[in-house]
């Protein structure tokens, strides 16, 4: 890691540790400022010890320099604190020291005046408001030169006038004393300042680092979560081949089934031609019957071959072809393959043009039909429907500003506003795991842009879903 001083160096860490330090120092000076207020009275009682006589007078002087202070503390809780903090907190040691070297020029004259007051054991105070500087206020080295200076300024013009030749050894001894203390605080203050600088620059380091790794490891977990959402769009899609291999498999040997199935229907069929060709040797009575059995099997073997015929169109390999496909034809195929889970389930309303063709696939065609219609049985049954209210697909054609409309339209749970943009996307589904691959709508999406038309969808969340193919209308 850098060192801090080089870090410090930049000037956003300067600015950033100045406003620290502007919170530290009035903190700060608001504990000194207490020291000051609570200890200069608690002074009396040495007060009472050297100066009996002078205890009132002492006592006056100390509790107006509480009253000061009192005003300095008040200060620091105002703006002008925040701008001019250095200078506000200056009275904190400039205040007592007056008041104490006021104390020791006092005694000239009325104790020990042969001492002329430099004696005064006072000038321990003034070492101890220096010690104050160093261990409580936050002050830079500068400032504390200037505290320094000013308090031995101070000692310096009370004592000098009052001096005799006889206490300059005293005075010497007590100013060297006083000059040593402040080297030893600008020194403390000056390693102390440094250390600080060091610490805050670290942390300041330590954070910017915690917050990069906090960002790297937030999108190290969308990566994980983006791999994680592909690898299981992969299995999926995986699972998804499979199963066309094996459709593909299964067409392959239906074709051949179809193809067997063919010949006992075409046996079938020319058999019923002839049992009505001798229909007129039926007995009268019996005939009206005989009709209608003829009629019931004729259907059964026609539904047959419709089936086979739907089988055979999606088995065998598909073209690209587009031609005029009959809208009823399709919708009738689509809903032949979804019989089984259209039957009794829900109710099926239609309500297509006579002779609506589109040109179009109409294999692919099925395709969007049979998918659309799933979808909508999917939705069906996510939703419980009450008073009267049963399940219902509507398919309709329209024609309508020069295009020719399908509608495929459901009274499901609808879709939610925030899936819209979405749901033509490839893989993109709201269905559980295992249940849908989201490929269904994009294939239907992809089948309208070769037909020159176009898919759009209209819902209402928790009423219906209406999805509609437009063509162009033929010419």
């Amino acid at each position: 890691m850098p060192e801090a001083t080089s870090i410090g160096s930049l000037p956003q860490y300067r600015d950033a540790f100045r406003e620290h330090e502007r919170q530290v120092r009035i903190s700060t000076g608001r504990l000194a400022c207490w020291l000051v207020i609570v200890l200069m009275p608690l002074g009396t009682l040495a007060d009472w010890k050297v100066y009996p006589t002078q205890v009132v007078p002492f006592l006056v002087l100390r509790l107006v320099c509480s009253a000061l202070v009192i005003g300095v503390w008040l200060l620091h809780w105002s703006p002008i604190a925040r701008k001019y903090y250095p200078a506000v907190g200056m009275p904190i040691v400039l205040l007592p020291s007056f008041f104490m070297v006021l104390m020791i020029y006092l005694t000239h004259g009325l104790i020990e005046p042969e001492l002329a007051g430099v004696a005064s054991p006072y000038y321990a105070a003034l070492n101890l408001i220096l010690l104050a500087v160093s261990a409580v206020g936050h002050w830079s080295v500068g400032e504390t030169l200037f505290a320094v200076g000013s308090v031995i300024c101070l000692y310096l013009g009370f004592t000098i006038p009052i001096l005799q030749r006889d206490t300059a050894p005293i005075f010497f001894t007590n100013v060297y004393f006083l000059a040593l203390t402040g080297i030893i605080v600008v020194a403390g203050n000056f390693v102390f300042n440094r250390l600080r600088f060091r610490e805050f620059a670290l942390r300041l380091e330590l954070d910017a680092s915690r917050k990069k790794l906090e960002e790297n490891n937030r999108k190290l977990d969308g990566q994980n979560q983006e791999l994680a959402d592909t690898i299981q769009k992969l299995t999926e899609a995986e699972s998804q081949l499979v199963q066309s291999e094996k459709m593909a498999s299964l067409g392959r040997m239906s074709a051949g089934i179809i193809h067997e199935i063919n010949n006992p229907l075409n046996f079938a069929t020319t058999g019923l031609f002839t049992l009505r060709k001798k229909s007129k040797h039926v007995a009268p009575d019996q005939q009206a019957d005989y009709e209608d059995t003829l009629k019931d099997v004729e259907d059964g073997i026609t539904r047959v071959k419709n089936i086979v015929s739907d089988l055979r169109m999606f088995t065998h390999p598909s073209s690209d072809d587009q031609d005029e496909v009959e809208a009823s034809e399709v919708v009738a195929s689509a809903m032949r393959f979804l019989s089984n889970e259209l039957k009794e389930k829900v109710n099926l309303e239609q309500k297509l043009l006579e002779n609506q063709a589109v040109r179009a696939n109409k294999n692919k065609l099925i395709h969007v039909f049979v998918n659309l219609i799933q979808n909508s049985l999917d939705a069906l049954r996510n939703k419980p429907f009450n008073n009267g209210e049963r399940p219902t697909i509507w398919i309709e054609g329209r024609h309508e500003n020069g295009l020719s409309c399908l509608i495929v339209r459901d009274n499901g749970p609808g879709i939610a506003n925030e899936y819209l943009d979405k749901i033509f996307d490839p893989f993109f589904t709201t269905k559980e795991v295992g249940e849908g691959m989201g490929l269904g709508l994009s294939i239907c999406y992809r089948i309208m842009q070769e037909s020159q038309g176009r898919i759009s969808v209209r819902t209402e969340v928790g009423k219906f879903c209406e999805f509609t193919l437009e063509f162009p209308a033929k010419a």
